[in-house]
């Protein structure tokens, strides 16, 4: 679907005269989403001390974004191909944000499994079309370049998660990891609204799969819920 809407994108818009600053805000709205993959796992020990989750509610801490994230992204992309693939991208980096900030004040296992939930519903807004909003800006001479920044910067962003949540739990507390995402999603927002250029698919061809996104989201996380309940219900 990425690689579908990359080939869209590129085809039918001129490139933008801002196409840096449009690699940029996508980068970096990328980044902040990537990087929620893996930056909560270190901090798992001292969320264990302050919220007494049980073990099942632990992994679902970690597994929520990430099962929300995978399953989503596919129509993530297509919403963004035929209703406007900025509008999309905003309201993606809106979530991620309002939802990293409303982490901050949790009291209890179960909010903070919903917040990482909701969190998922960005990240999976933001991954495939800040894909898309790059291809769209970068004429086809340059769009290779631009793609590998893209990928350079979301395995950056797996490979740095352990690193930069290990490093906010020795010096300050858990939520700071939910706290770096908003200034960072402000900025982000802020980019894309004054330099990215609004695109959509014209061909008439894309097509929002409702059945099979609700058949291959309860598919994953009905596996995903028998993995983690194993261990306790066996």
């Amino acid at each position: 679907m990425e690689m579908l809407s990359v080939a869209q994108a590129g085809s039918d818009h001129e490139p933008s005269p801002r196409k840096w600053l449009t690699l940029f805000a996508a980068c970096t709205a990328l980044f902040m989403a990537v990087l929620d993959n893996l930056v909560l796992n270190v901090a798992i020990p001292t969320i264990n001390q302050d919220l007494a989750p049980s073990t099942s509610q632990l992994q679902w801490i970690i597994s929520a974004y990430t099962l929300v994230f995978a399953s989503l992204q596919i129509t993530g992309g297509g919403l963004g191909d035929r209703y406007g693939r900025k509008r999309f991208f905003l309201i993606g980096i809106a979530i991620f944000s309002l939802t990293s900030g409303a982490a901050v004040f949790v009291e209890s296992t179960g909010a903070l499994i919903a917040i990482r939930a909701l969190m998922g519903i960005g990240g999976a807004l933001i991954m495939p079309l800040s894909l898309s909003l790059i291809a769209d800006a970068f004429p086809a001479e340059e769009r290779g370049r631009a793609l590998g920044i893209w990928s350079a910067i979301s395995v950056s962003g797996l490979a740095l998660g352990p690193i930069v949540g290990g490093f906010i739990v020795e010096n300050w507390s858990w939520q700071w990891i939910f706290l770096i995402n908003v200034p960072i999603g402000i900025i982000a927002f802020l980019v894309t609204s004054a330099v990215v250029t609004e695109s959509r698919d014209e061909s008439g061809q894309v097509a929002t799969d409702i059945p099979g996104t609700l058949l291959v989201t309860g598919a994953i996380a009905s596996l995903t819920w028998a993995l983690i309940e194993a261990g306790e219900r066996g």
